[in-house]
């Protein structure tokens, strides 16, 4: 089976992370091809917004007409960077550590890969993790030099589909805006 991915990248967070990269097979295909890479690091705390989907306004996007050929069943892994500029190497390169909470991803089926807003339904979740055993799944990302591993489920039929992954900084959830999501 053959999915065809572009993916939503971005930093929607006071997190301030991006997603700028993803590998697949073992290949990073570079900062920007097939990932809509945000201009800005900044939070969106509105969940309810538009935004969230493939981020948006204060974190607009350069699209990418690349779309990435993934199998069923592949694992790919979203790179995640405080900016474009940072390497990974040191743990406040990913986003300051004191940011933890979940790591998720989620998929959409859709018509063209390349232009789909991810505005809207039919988004499903194919990835979480969360705090276990006192570790959150930000700090594994954090520890892993920004590397986040999604399995793509087996079952996905063939088609063109948008990746979301994200990172839910909850440092800031006891009050308002709240949680910090980084899609």
């Amino acid at each position: 089976m053959k999915l065809l991915i572009p993916l939503l990248a971005g930093g929607l967070s006071s997190a301030h992370t991006i997603f700028s990269s993803l590998e697949v097979k073992g290949k990073n295909l570079g900062v920007g091809q097939g990932v809509r890479v945000p201009s800005y690091n900044g939070p969106i705390t509105d969940v309810t917004s538009a935004s969230v989907a493939c981020n948006g306004n204060p974190n607009p996007t350069t699209g990418s007409p690349v779309v990435i050929d993934v199998q069923a069943g592949d694992t790919v892994t979203a790179i995640w960077r405080y900016m474009l500029s940072t390497t990974g190497s040191a743990p406040n390169d990913i986003m300051d550590s004191s940011h933890k909470g979940p790591t998720l991803a989620y998929l959409k089926k859709v018509n063209n890969a390349a232009t789909d807003s991810g505005v809207g339904g039919g988004w499903f979740k194919i990835q979480e993790d969360g705090l276990s055993n006192g570790v959150w799944g930000t700090e594994k990302v954090i520890n892993g030099q920004g590397r986040h591993n999604i399995k793509i489920p087996s079952c996905i039929e063939p088609g063109q589909y948008l990746l979301r992954a994200e990172m839910i900084a909850l440092h800031g959830a006891g009050s308002y805006p709240g949680a910090q999501v980084s899609p």
